[in-house]
């Protein structure tokens, strides 16, 4: 399975940053670590979106996460040239001498497709079912993006009510100065933590997960034009140039 390294060196290169610029500032790491405040943002982001979400979407969104260090594998350039040998085969052979590549074919999409062909799908009916799923699995893809995305949304502004807590901490202990110091703060790593979090992982995680599934569906489209391709009896090289200009 590829792994998308640029996440890894994204995170990494995004802590160097904020712990960088602390310690050229002359911070210490300890100033950047607070309990109560991790508490706050962390749980009251995660309360929220529970609360905005379907149980089924949020599911999915955390099994989609995968997807930001481990991608989908989708060799188009090596799908084309499968859908060409099958264009091939099925006009010397008939669609029934594809029955058996399309049993073995391990990408549940294109087994699909390929099984509806060998049935004798009219292509109408077939480039109907297929472009269906197509969108049903990308609308709901995105759903799972955004639920990174509400996160996103949410981790300032829980970042802000905590920052607000640390600070009524401090004007309630005003007569305490061994208590000011925990409050104060309380009150401003809070604000880092929220803001950090939605703009260094949650926002860019729910933009990748976007992009990962637009790039799903413009492979799944390339299989459809290959399949039609086949069932209407089109010559392979012409089947073969429609499908290199998915390649652009």
């Amino acid at each position: 399975m590829r792994v998308d390294f640029l996440s890894f060196i994204g995170i990494v290169v995004a802590f160097l940053a904020i712990l960088g610029g602390n310690w050229l500032e002359g911070g210490h790491m300890d100033s950047l670590v607070n309990g109560p405040a991790m508490v706050i943002v962390i749980g009251g982001t995660i309360g929220a979106i529970l609360l905005q979400t379907p149980v089924p979407v949020f599911w999915h969104a955390l099994r989609l996460s995968g997807r930001v260090f481990l991608p989908a594998r989708l060799d188009m350039p090596s799908t084309i040239e499968k859908l060409v040998q099958w264009s091939n085969i099925a006009r010397k052979e008939g669609l029934l001498g594809l029955e058996t590549i399309a049993d073995e074919e391990p990408d549940p999409f294109i087994r699909k497709g390929m099984q509806l062909l060998v049935d004798g799908s009219e292509p109408d009916a077939l480039r109907s079912i297929l472009e269906m799923e197509v969108d049903a699995s990308e609308q709901y893809d995105i759903q799972a993006s955004k639920v990174f995305e509400g996160m996103g949304g949410y981790s300032p502004t829980i970042g802000i009510i905590g920052a607000v807590m640390g600070l009524i901490h401090v004007m309630q202990n005003l007569a305490d100065p061994s208590k000011l110091g925990s409050g104060i703060a309380t009150a401003f790593v809070a604000t880092i933590y929220g803001v950090g979090l939605a703009n260094l992982f949650l926002l860019p995680i729910a933009a990748k997960l976007k992009t990962q599934s637009e790039h799903i569906s413009k492979f799944r489209e390339m299989v459809i034009e290959g399949v039609i391709g086949i069932a209407e009896g089109d010559n392979p090289r012409s089947i073969e140039t429609k499908l290199k200009g998915f390649l652009q």
